[in-house]
């Protein structure tokens, strides 16, 4: 493994937001849930295209917060526009589980 300094960390612009709206996204190559997510001020809503369906629903995720990085270069996932890449670490068969705080935070908290 390769150390890297903590100057190139802070270029990942890791943030907490909420999820405010999802629906399947039964048309992506993968099984996929569209997330709409609220960063707050500074950074408003972004969408994302997320393979997290293993574990959650779209109407479960409303209202949750999570952990994303928001300075990506938007990605093209069919006919969705991915904004953010929603965060989250593999089950014991590699299925996504999301990586959220543990207590309540305000949206746009950075990762530090």
């Amino acid at each position: 493994m390769d150390n890297i300094s903590y100057d190139y960390f802070q270029k990942v612009d890791v943030r907490v937001g909420r999820v405010t709206r999802a629906e399947p996204y039964p048309e992506a190559r993968k099984p996929a849930i569209k997330l709409w997510i609220d960063f707050g001020g500074e950074i408003g809503e972004r969408r994302s295209s997320a393979q997290i369906t293993a574990h959650y629903d779209p109407e479960t995720l409303v209202g949750r917060q999570v952990m994303a990085v928001v300075n990506f270069p938007p990605r093209q996932i069919g006919k969705f526009i991915s904004e953010v890449l929603v965060l989250g670490l593999p089950d014991e068969n590699g299925e996504v589980v999301l990586t959220v705080p543990d207590q309540e935070v305000p949206l746009g908290g950075r990762l530090h």
